[in-house]
């Protein structure tokens, strides 16, 4: 079950669910749009190495918009800071953005409950295409969880994505242990 736009609403209203800024005019029937942030970084090295900490550059995206690459991986931000306290949220592209060539995540799209922070995107693209800060990128929707949740991603100790900026964020895989 995906929550209505009233429902939504109401759980704003309750603050399990943060949006800001929050502008009525995104929020759809079942989902709120949220836009490309400021930032963009791409990674230093052009092989990366799942056990070391990979670095990444942070560029601002000029007003005049930015020309994206195929066969570069970029990272992006959404615009938007959210917390989910009581449900799961999922990231999705907009068609109009998906109609572009842009795919906004290459497999993070469901956050969990108790992620706060800005959502980084994993940005890649079919052919060269202009981008501008403040576009719609894509929409979040909403799930109820079943049963009580033990311990929430904001509270624990190993949450490498807790708290997240409104820069993106590189790949922290080199933090686990294998």
């Amino acid at each position: 079950m995906i929550l209505s736009d009233i429902r939504i609403q109401q759980e704003m209203e309750k603050g399990t669910i943060v949006i800001q800024p929050y502008n009525r005019d995104c929020l759809g029937s079942n989902s709120y749009d949220v836009h490309l942030g400021k930032w963009l970084a791409t990674y230093r090295e052009h092989i990366l190495d799942a056990k070391k900490h990979n670095e990444i550059e942070y560029f601002e995206i000029p007003e005049e918009g930015f020309v994206l690459y195929p066969h570069v991986f970029y990272l992006g931000v959404t615009a938007e800071y959210t917390e989910t306290h009581a449900h799961v949220p999922f990231l999705e592209g907009k068609s109009s953005t998906g109609r572009l060539g842009i795919d906004i995540h290459a497999t993070a799209g469901k956050g969990d409950v108790g992620f706060c922070g800005h959502w980084t995107l994993e940005i890649s693209v079919k052919q060269p295409v202009k981008v501008y800060k403040g576009m719609p990128v894509g929409q979040l929707i909403y799930f109820p969880v079943e049963g009580e949740i033990e311990i929430k991603y904001n509270q624990k100790k190993n949450a490498k994505y807790s708290s997240q900026p409104d820069k993106p964020v590189e790949s922290m895989m080199w933090k686990n242990k294998f």
